[in-house]
């Protein structure tokens, strides 16, 4: 039996092995010109797989101009994963969509890439045959102002480089500068000869309509030699022939912002733009004083993050908001960069019943299409349900349920006060009497005093803790004649301060709240909204007065 279970257990790991392990290829571009190659990454994690994989698939489509393999060992949470990777390059023989075929290495299989090859007018340059040099070009020729044109550096060289070559980085007078990603290399033919290529990509952002000229960018070289002298030791440093090559100057139109275009509203030129919006948690069972995380989100093609402007916040009669830093992003593609802001706000309820929230608007001008476009959220309605919990902190009159909730209160206190005055008058007779028997031990006092409890919310507030500051000052309300919401209602520093405190207990940035602001209007309340403590620390008076 305990051999069959050995051996049940090595067939389930084995079968989770095969199941795991997947033939994974991707390519390093998609959309390439025509004479261009492109590297194919086949990766594998079985490590029972031993030679390499099929090609014969991918000839009568590319031409094989290299294959080499690479085996890594990677550690993660204590696993050791082996991983084996084969980067072919490859070389299109004709133009248009081209399906690199699925391949097979053993069992496993990948699946088909597809990659657009475009013509290229370098092909047929004749004045490009220098061993080295520089193609410049624009991805278009007029822009709105501070709308997005990407620039395209592709330095050519049919013979080898050393390392130390370099080209300064691009710089362009009233105009904004974005390097799209790293350089890329691989190889071109140009009418028969194998060039290497260096590319770089720029978006550029005019800041003012007009003309606008892109100076030549100097490309600085040092040519391996082929042919090394004889009589050159082999410790030397490394020589070779220096050359300076530099592209031409380029003109891009700038136009102005169109006239049927908002004056008031920001300038936001784009190719497409996205709005949304998340709840943190959804607003489906919300009740009062409840926190929710409302994130507002857009994302513009053919913008950075830093021009696009900060969403409307939430300003509604019933909500409290405390507004988080924004979220700003930037990703690459094909086509320029995307930039991203999420504008984060914590919403707070203080009041039941419907609440409504107005729609969100975004104004844009659609560059790809050439017209004003509005991108918008609709409305939504809160249903907010009462918090028995926090009838206390309601602010009074919102509705008539509330009210007739603060008149019962106040009718509680008024009876309290009535039994506490009676209690009162014979405990006063009590001690009278009690003077003159002998002295007895005074019984321990069963709650504290009005002086430990204001003493605990002076200590809270002095060490910034806010949660402890809440359980202190709903201990203090407590002992008070009037509810917390009618003393901030007619004392303005203290409805502030509680302002301040309710956003340290759900803001998510609250963390560095200062109570002194509490404290102090806690001391200014005028006296007779404060309940006094006129026995002292001790809570009685003397057994023995003098």
């Amino acid at each position: 039996m305990t051999r069959f279970t050995a051996f049940m257990i090595a067939l389930l790991l084995c079968t989770a092995q095969v199941q795991a392990a997947e033939l994974v290829a991707s390519v390093d571009r998609a959309r390439l010109n025509s004479g261009e190659t492109v590297e194919l990454t086949l990766e594998s994690n079985d490590v029972t797989q031993f030679g390499k994989p099929d090609l014969t698939p991918l000839e009568p489509l590319f031409e094989v101009r290299g294959t080499r393999q690479v085996n890594q060992l990677n550690t993660l949470n204590g696993d050791n994963r082996a991983t084996t990777r084969w980067i072919v390059t490859l070389l299109p023989l004709q133009n248009g969509s081209v399906e690199i075929p699925s391949l097979k290495l053993g069992d496993l299989q990948s699946q088909p890439i597809t990659v657009q090859v475009v013509e290229s007018e370098a092909q047929n340059n004749p004045n490009k045959q220098a061993p080295v040099f520089i193609d410049a070009s624009l991805d278009q020729t007029s822009v709105y102002v501070q709308a997005q044109a990407i620039l395209t550096l592709r330095i050519y060289h049919s013979v080898s480089l050393y390392d130390d070559s370099s080209l300064p980085p691009l710089q362009i007078p009233d105009a904004r500068i974005e390097q799209l990603g790293e350089s890329r290399t691989y190889e071109k033919d140009i009418n028969g000869v194998r060039h290497g290529v260096i590319e770089m990509r720029y978006a550029i952002y005019p800041q003012h309509s007009g003309e606008l000229i892109i100076p030549g960018q100097i490309f600085n070289a040092a040519l391996v030699d082929a042919q090394p002298a004889k009589d050159t030791p082999s410790q030397s440093p490394k020589s070779g022939k220096l050359m300076r090559v530099s592209s031409g100057e380029l003109l891009l139109t700038v136009k102005a912002k169109p006239i049927t275009y908002p004056a008031d509203l920001p300038w936001l030129p784009a190719r497409s733009l996205t709005l949304s919006e998340s709840w943190n948690p959804e607003p489906e069972h919300v009740q009062v004083g409840d926190s929710l995380t409302r994130s507002l989100t857009v994302k513009a093609e053919g913008l950075a993050s830093s021009q696009l402007p900060p969403l409307p916040g939430t300003e509604v009669n019933g909500l409290r908001r405390y507004p988080d830093q924004p979220l700003l992003g930037n990703q690459n593609s094909e086509r320029g960069l995307v930039g991203s802001r999420e504008d984060r706000e914590a919403l707070v309820p203080s009041r039941s019943g419907s609440i409504e929230l107005p729609s969100v608007e975004v104004v844009w001008w659609n560059t790809f299409e050439d017209h004003l476009e509005h991108s918008s959220l609709p409305a939504r309605t809160l249903q907010v349900a009462a918090n028995p919990s926090l009838m206390v902190d309601t602010p009074p009159g919102t509705s008539p349920s509330n009210a007739s909730a603060d008149s019962e209160v106040l009718w509680r206190w008024k009876l309290s006060s009535l039994i506490l005055a009676c209690t009162t008058l014979l405990g006063f007779g009590l001690w009278w009497r009690a003077r003159w028997q002998p002295a007895i031990l005074r019984a321990a006092q069963t709650g504290p005093s009005p002086r430990t409890v204001l003493d605990e919310l002076k200590r809270a507030c002095q060490a910034n803790d806010p949660h402890a500051t809440r359980q202190a000052l709903d201990a203090w309300a407590r002992q008070q004649p009037e509810t917390l919401a009618d003393m901030a209602a007619r004392f303005v520093p203290l409805s502030d301060a509680l302002d301040g405190l309710n956003g340290a207990l759900y803001s998510e940035t609250g963390q560095h709240w200062q109570g002194e602001e509490l404290w102090r209007a806690i001391r200014t309340i005028p006296i007779t909204e404060r309940v006094q403590d006129p026995v002292g620390d001790s809570g009685l008076p003397p057994l023995y007065p003098k």
